[in-house]
């Protein structure tokens, strides 16, 4: 097995040489440094840009009494966290953390990311494990730490994307929402709610247990603000994600009821236990057609909810069209079959392309126009709950586990209706009155007196192919069992 990942850092001046290709290896060094300066320049071209992942958290030299390979050998007692005793604290579950109450390490960790910026043309850099490079000398987390402010005022850094992994393994390591303005944290709390709606809900309804409410999806969707605002933050510092390269990949969540992490040789202790999966009824592979549909409106379902909410969506490669990995969740030392991506695809790959790309198609025409601060800094800009009766959620009904179908209608900063998103949670099919014109007037979205909506898009299959159809404000459709369907507001001719 070998370091698939390269998550295991020594140089941190230097590329992981492999993921450059055999010839620039064979060629040395600079031909790896040539090849990644490459690869950006063509992607800029071509409009992407690239984010690099980042770990100062710590070295590659293990736990304490390991080899010496860099600063242990240096200054082992400045360079590393110590408890009074002596012993290594160690925050990141690697043997060591490095110590970013030092001033030197500080220093080291600025000029590595302006190398990266300067040279290679990076454009923004995810910090692993962020919570321990932000730990003060009583080892709190602290917003205002040396590191956060130098980066703040660096003429360089401050100008690109900072995302933090907001957690470490340390006391109190979680801290999702805490990090300060000019970051974006991966937002955990969308991920977990987006798998206990979706996964963990349906779960339970299958077995005649009760499920959880719609309020939590509802907030996620809105763009998190109870995670976010009290660092004065806005959505767009809110990174969606339900799936990320470690743990499950977006199919094997809908396919295995826990890791099967056997090929690693630890005895499938490694990786994590708490996936919040649901494999519908058969652990793993199945020819069953019930089951490989449901698994399909799971994911169609999961991927939706990251794409149509508020905030920005990360997509791990592969989601798009179900890549397994065979319910390995920790595949960081797996270079084969399991680990990489498979661009042939069958049918059900298709179909899942399919919707994510249609999912992208619609956030580009509702949200993509919106402030940054939207909805809470525009009084222009809103969104509306309904209930499945077409009127205002009321307070009492967001805490009913009975009411897992909601409304949401979003308004645009002319003052608008752009869109309207039905989420069913239910396992049945369940009709929903669009909201009313009165109800609409009541809440002031705009000139509603012809409104009418026109659908778009169902992860139900055979919703989906109702696509067209349009009906009036006041007017009931059916929404499909465990569904999201979005329609197109529009003004009746």
């Amino acid at each position: 097995l070998n370091n698939y990942w390269g998550y295991n850092t020594l140089g941190f001046f230097a590329p992981h040489p492999e993921y450059a290709t055999k010839a620039a290896r064979r060629a040395g060094p600079k031909a790896v440094q040539d090849e990644l300066k490459g690869m950006v320049r063509l992607l800029h071209e071509a409009g992407i840009e690239v984010i690099l992942d980042v770990v100062y958290n710590h070295t590659a030299e293990g736990p304490q009494g390991g080899p010496a390979l860099c600063w242990r050998g240096l200054s082992e007692l400045k360079y590393y966290r110590h408890h009074d005793d002596g012993r290594y604290l160690d925050t990141t579950g690697c043997g060591n953390t490095v110590n970013f109450t030092e001033p030197r390490v500080i220093q080291f960790a600025l000029d590595s990311l302006r190398y990266w910026v300067d040279e290679f043309g990076i454009d923004g850099f995810r910090f692993d494990l962020a919570v321990a490079l932000c730990r003060d000398e009583a080892h709190h987390f602290t917003p205002r730490h040396p590191l956060l402010i130098a980066i703040a005022a660096d003429t360089v850094l401050s100008g690109v994307k900072l995302i933090a992994e907001p957690w470490d393994v340390g006391y109190n390591g979680w801290q999702t929402g805490n990090f300060p303005q000019g970051w974006a944290d991966w937002n955990d709390r969308f991920r977990d709610t987006a798998r206990d709606f979706w996964l963990g809900d349906q779960a339970a309804l299958a077995d005649g247990r009760r499920a959880g409410t719609v309020a939590r999806l509802a907030s996620c969707l809105a763009g998190s603000a109870d995670v976010f605002a009290r660092s004065g933050r806005t959505a767009v510092s809110s990174i969606n994600f339900v799936t990320a390269h470690d743990g499950f990949t977006l199919a094997d969540l809908t396919a295995y009821n826990r890791k099967h992490n056997e090929a690693n040789g630890e005895a499938n202790r490694d990786g994590h236990n708490d996936n919040r999966s649901y494999n519908h009824g058969v652990e793993g592979p199945t020819e069953e057609e019930r089951i490989l549909e449901a698994r399909a409106l799971s994911a169609r379902n999961l991927m939706a909810t990251q794409l149509l909410a508020l905030g920005v969506p990360m997509i791990t490669a592969g989601d798009e069209f179900g890549r397994t990995q065979l319910g390995n969740n920790n595949a960081y030392c797996q270079d084969n079959e399991i680990a990489w991506v498979h661009w042939n695809q069958d049918d059900a790959a298709h179909t899942m392309l399919t919707a994510t790309r249609e999912l992208l198609r619609i956030r580009r025409e509702f949200l993509s126009e919106q402030p940054a601060g939207y909805p809470a800094r525009e009084d222009t800009s809103y969104l509306l709950w309904f209930n499945p009766h077409g009127e205002p959620m009321a307070q009492e009904e967001w805490s009913d586990p009975e009411c897992r179908t909601v409304q949401l209608l979003l308004g645009s900063p002319d003052g608008t209706l752009d869109g309207l998103i039905v989420v069913n949670g239910h396992l049945e099919d369940r009709p929903v009155i669009l909201p009313t014109v009165a109800a609409l007037k009541k809440l002031g979205a705009g000139e509603c007196g012809n409104q009418s909506f026109e659908l778009r898009f169902s992860t139900d299959s055979a919703n989906g192919k109702r696509r067209g159809a349009r009906l009036l404000a006041g007017e009931t459709d059916t929404a499909a069992s465990n569904s999201i369907t979005v329609y197109r507001a529009q003004e009746r001719a």
